[in-house]
């Protein structure tokens, strides 16, 4: 197991611990708040994985970041990274032709398009900022990315709500 599989194996297990109350709370608040009984609380997505093998990726039915707390799941299966390009469906048109190097890593549950303004940045700039992370990723990228992960999720937050 390579230092980047081990810290995702053990990022993923701790976070996950220590978001259960949280998991519990937003899937609770999901199924209670939901108008169309029979949906579920989890919203599924098929998306590319490593070496493009297809997956169906989960996450919460709520439009908050909290949505994405069930991709640690995937993250601890080995289906995504902690770290890594933005999951795109296997029929993106970046996991063809020279966007295909995107899939030699996993998908991430954050990477650089997360901490770089996300939806405010043209696809173009999402598309080569994941690029440059398949070619030059190591674990100090990661950490790094990381530690700006949650100030760049509550900008956002706190930008929506001015």
């Amino acid at each position: 197991m390579t230092a980047k599989r081990t810290f995702d194996v053990l990022g993923g297990i701790a976070l996950l611990v220590v978001l259960a109350p949280v998991l519990a709370a937003v899937a609770l608040s999901v199924a209670l708040g939901d108008s169309a009984p029979g949906r579920g609380v989890l919203r599924r997505r098929t998306v590319a994985g490593l070496n493009g093998r297809a997956f169906t990726m989960l996450t919460f039915r709520t439009k908050s970041p909290l949505a994405a707390l069930p991709l640690l799941l995937h993250v601890v299966a080995g289906r995504m990274s902690l770290v890594g390009p933005c999951p795109l469906t296997p029929t993106h048109r970046e996991c063809t032709g020279e966007g295909r190097r995107r899939l030699s890593v996993r998908p991430g549950l954050t990477g650089p398009w997360q901490i770089s303004g996300r939806s405010e940045l043209p696809w173009e700039e999402r598309e080569l900022l994941d690029l440059h992370y398949v070619d030059h990723h190591w674990l100090g990228m990661d950490l790094a990315i990381l530690a700006r992960t949650l100030p760049a999720v509550r900008r956002r937050r706190a930008a929506r709500f001015a």
